[in-house]
């Protein structure tokens, strides 16, 4: 499964687009990727590999998970701005 995948698949899961979850982690200051994958986890719902994915995707910010994981580009705005 694509990086980018992962973030929609999460995205459909809970209704916060990649976006989103950048702003809610930074609203309660989380930074650690452990602590950002147990509060994706129990608060959110999501499974190990999602809130992985979105784990790094805070921790390292867009653009290093664009270079890394996405060819280049990941798409932040949601599944809505791309239709």
């Amino acid at each position: 499964m694509s990086f980018q995948a992962y973030l929609d698949n999460a995205e459909k899961q809970t209704g916060i687009t990649p976006r989103g979850f950048l702003d809610l982690a930074a609203g309660k200051k989380l930074t650690k990727h452990g602590e950002i994958v147990a509060w994706l986890k129990t608060e959110h719902g999501l499974g190990h590999g999602h809130a992985t994915a979105i784990a790094r995707l805070v921790t390292k910010g867009p653009e290093f998970v664009a270079e890394h994981h996405g060819e280049g580009e990941i798409h932040l705005d949601g599944l809505a701005a791309r239709a």
